[in-house]
Order: structure tokens, then C-alpha cells, then sequence
């Protein structure tokens, strides 16, 4: 051993060391020989300036290694579709990005069985199970537009001192998000292009909507403590911080793809990392939650605040500053203005959510015969929400051997909710994870998971009709 060796190795235990007692239990017991625990630790032994230096020191090494990871899966070039855009102008970025290895094809991988491609061990990379950017630690992680922004008005910053954004922005949501009401279609992006925080809600929207309302988008703007935004030593910022907003996820009611991990999952390396869905539409969901089938907007709100915001761990909650939403109050007006948050205007549609022909192109008619028929996607996606409200398995386990990917271990998915696909093409990336970039992606996926086996005209079809939703 070289003597420069010997000063860094120690150094490098020591680092591993003390990263485990302020995260997650991430090693599984077989491997470790010990128990893992249900439970963060609470009473932290590091000195908060000690973590602070180490995981800032860490994070160079730790954004490559996810950086390497997303290359080799993905083409995370700039490629917008001509013409296409989201509903206030930003670019859809087109084509499919999922990498395949030089001797494969997306034809030959379809007309292989799920069994063939297991053994022959040729799913594609970009997949599998998209592994957050630092996965032994997690927590929100916000864009940057999103974080200046915040900073801009508010003067709250959501920078983490560890870790930052992994997608590239041009495979992310309009920023700010237009947002609709049920109740005032009539006054179209009622956000009037700004990002709707507590310094403006009150002029943008007072008139428009009743008390109840106003006061549930009042809470909605309103920062309480989370597991790495708070006030105490076992956080991710700098300075101790007021907490996070329910729009720092759901901006303007929609989604600027800030991402996290799910909270009902232990151990660490097996919970999924979360894509944040819209909330346009939820009046006409039944399901809350990509995976945890709540049952009403108003229980989603409650668990959001109380679980969901410290990795589903109400022991540390009660540290870092729990915030007990009064159920009859409070829950009912968040919930009341969430019910009135509408999907984007869809022209091309009829009331029956399918396409008036006179104004649809032959692709777009194509594309909607094939959701409907050989696509099998209406079994799941029904007009005129496209979701039966219900949660399926697609087992994607079927098509590869379980591994580890970056501190994330890929097996089984488990049940999914059946996500409303009106107004799709504004919430990229795609699945309840992120791992799928673009709409072609998303089609390339189903295709070989439902072994439909379209055509690449087909394909093209069903980009187009999903475009048009």
C-alpha cells in the first residue's frame, strides 16, 4: 500500500461511518448481518457543521456517479418536437431517449418474450427503476427555476448543501405552470404567467374565489417544517429553514417534477423514487397517491403533511415540528380549492373526451383507434378522464433478474395508480418514478410490457393522439 493510500483510506471509512448515523439504515440485513429499522435516528451524534462539511465534500462524487448513470441510460440532448408545445409555450422534447445496446432493436426486443429477455438479460437500462440522486439519503429535491424563484419572492431558499436537481430542464413541466379553475373557465390561465406563492396569492385570486378557497390556497402557499427543510440539526440546508409548501412540488396546482422518495417503503434501498403528479383533475379521481391508494383528496392532504413530509416517520416528525392540520377546517379548504383545479383546455376533444374528427389530423385519429383497439391502453385509460381510478400491477419484474442500481434496489413495482392522462403532454417526465422521459418513451415501455407489438407508424400514431389530450 502506497503511504498516500494509507491517509485516505482511514479518511474514507470514516466518512462511510459517519453518513450512517444520520441516514436511513440502507444496507439489507443479509448483507450486513445486522437488523435494519423502521425508524430515522433522532437523537443525532454529529455536529451539524461535521455534516455539513462531509456531505458537501461527498457531493461531487455522488452527482457523478448518478450523472454516469443517466448518460449510459438515456440521450439527454435538447430535440423539441416542431410545433408541439405545453400549454404556456414550453417546447415537448421528442423522440425516444431509452438507450438499447448496438446489436438490439426496438423490434427485436418486442418479439422476444418476457422470459428471453430475462435470461438474455436485455431489458433496457433506461427501463429499470430510476434511482433518486442520492438514494441512501432522499428527500425533496427541487429545480433550480423552481428554487430561484422561491429565493426571489420569499427570500426562503430550498437549496439542499448536499445534492442538486438531476433532469435537465428541457425534460421538465412549464414553469411557471398555467392553471385553470372548473369553476372560472372562462378566465383561462388564472395565474396570469407568475409562480402563485404566499406573497401573491392573495391579489391574484382574491374575487375569484369564495373564503373556503381562498383560505385552503393560503395553507396550500404556506412553509412547514420537513425532513430536510426545518429548524433542527438533522437538515439539508444551511441555515435552519421555515419548511417546504405543498406548491413547492405541486407548483400552481400542476407539478414542476420535484422529486422525492415514497414514505411506506422499508428498507431504504427498496422505496421508489417519486415523480410528483399534477393536481389538475383531481375532482374526478377517486384515488389519491401513486401508489398508496388513499381514498379522498382531504385524507392525501392530511397524510401529505403528516407522514409523507418525513419519510412517512411520525417519530422524527414530532422533532422537526409536525404540522396537525384541523381535519373540519383547515383539510376541508385545502381540499376545496384542490377539487376546482381543471385540466387544460384540449380543442381537438369532444364532451365525450374523444376526438371531434373535423379538427383532427389522420395520425391523431390513427393514434386514438389504436388507444382504444391494438394499443390496449383504453382497458386502464377510458375516456373521458382516461383512468378507471383503479391500481394495476404490470409486474416488470417479469422482464429482468432484481439488482442494485445506485443504492436502489430494481424488483418489483407493486400496484399503480391508474393516473388521468388528459392534458399529458405538460407532465414530463413520465411513469411514477420518472424513468421515462418522453411520450415515444412511455409508448416504447407499454409496448413491450403489454407485448402489443405496434408498428413504428403505429408508435408515431399514439405519440400523436397522446399530444392532443
Amino acid at each position: 500500500m502506497k503511504q498516500g493510500e494509507k491517509k485516505f483510506r482511514p479518511r474514507l471509512l470514516l466518512i462511510i461511518g459517519a453518513a450512517l448515523t444520520v441516514t436511513f439504515a440502507t444496507a439489507s440485513a443479509q448483507d450486513t448481518g445486522k437488523k435494519t429499522s423502521s425508524y430515522a435516528p433522532v437523537d443525532i451524534k454529529e455536529d451539524f457543521a461535521a455534516t455539513m462539511a462531509r456531505m458537501k465534500a461527498a457531493k461531487s462524487g455522488v452527482e457523478k456517479k448518478h450523472a454516469d448513470l443517466l448518460n449510459e441510460r438515456y440521450d439527454l440532448s435538447k430535440r423539441p418536437a416542431q410545433g408541439i408545445t405545453m400549454s404556456r409555450g414550453k417546447p415537448v422534447q421528442e423522440g425516444v431517449r431509452v438507450k438499447l445496446s448496438k446489436e438490439m432493436t426496438w423490434d427485436k426486443l418486442a418479439a422476444m418474450s418476457p422470459d428471453e429477455i430475462r435470461e438474455k438479460d436485455v431489458f433496457p437500462a433506461g427501463f429499470f427503476p430510476l434511482p433518486f440522486p442520492n438514494h441512501p439519503e432522499g428527500g425533496m429535491l427541487f429545480p433550480k427555476f423552481h428554487i430561484d424563484e422561491i429565493k426571489k419572492q420569499e427570500g426562503r431558499d430550498l437549496t439542499r448543501f448536499d445534492l442538486d436537481y438531476d433532469l435537465p430542464d428541457h425534460f421538465l413541466p412549464d414553469f411557471p405552470a398555467a392553471m385553470y379553475l372548473t369553476t372560472r373557465s372562462d378566465l383561462g390561465d388564472v395565474s396570469q404567467g407568475k409562480l402563485v406563492t404566499i406573497m401573491n396569492y392573495y391579489e391574484l385570486f382574491n374575487g375569484i374565489l369564495n373564503p373556503k378557497q381562498l383560505e385552503g390556497l393560503r395553507l396550500l402557499v404556506t412553509p412547514f417544517p420537513q425532513q430536510q427543510f426545518n429548524q433542527t440539526e438533522d437538515r439539508r440546508t444551511e441555515k435552519p429553514s421555515r419548511g417546504v409548501v405543498c406548491f413547492d412540488c405541486h407548483a400552481n396546482g400542476h407539478t414542476n417534477a420535484s422529486t422525492h422518495l415514497v414514505g411506506d417503503i422499508r428498507p431504504q434501498e427498496f422505496r421508489h423514487r417519486l415523480d410528483t403528479p399534477t393536481l389538475r383533475g383531481v375532482n374526478i379521481q377517486r384515488l389519491f397517491g401513486s401508489q398508496r391508494a388513499l381514498k379522498s383528496v382531504e385524507d392525501f392532504t392530511e397524510f401529505e403533511q403528516r407522514a409523507a413530509y418525513f419519510d412517512g416517520d411520525h417519530v422524527i416528525a414530532a422533532k422537526k415540528g409536525i404540522n396537525i392540520l384541523d381535519r373540519g377546517h383547515q383539510v376541508h379548504s385545502m381540499a376545496e380549492f384542490q377539487a376546482i383545479l381543471d385540466f387544460p383546455p384540449a380543442p381537438k376533444l369532444g364532451i365525450d373526451g374523444k376526438l371531434d374528427e373535423k379538427k383532427a389530423s389522420e395520425s391523431e385519429i390513427r393514434g386514438q383507434q389504436l388507444f382504444f383497439g391494438k394499443g390496449n391502453c383504453g382497458g386502464c385509460h377510458p375516456a373521458p378522464y382516461y383512468t378507471d381510478n383503479l391500481m394495476h400491477n404490470i409486474k416488470t419484474e417479469r422482464f429482468f433478474k432484481p439488482r442494485m442500481i445506485n443504492g436502489r434496489m430494481a424488483s418489483a413495482d407493486g400496484p399503480i395508480k391508474t393516473f388521468p392522462l388528459r392534458g399529458i403532454k405538460d407532465s414530463p417526465p413520465y411513469l411514477h418514478d420518472d424513468r421515462l422521459l418522453t411520450l415515444e418513451d412511455t409508448v416504447e415501455f407499454f409496448n413491450l410490457i403489454l407485448q402489443t407489438r405496434l408498428s413504428e407508424q403505429e408508435k408515431k400514431d399514439l405519440v400523436a393522439f397522446l399530444r392532443v389530450l
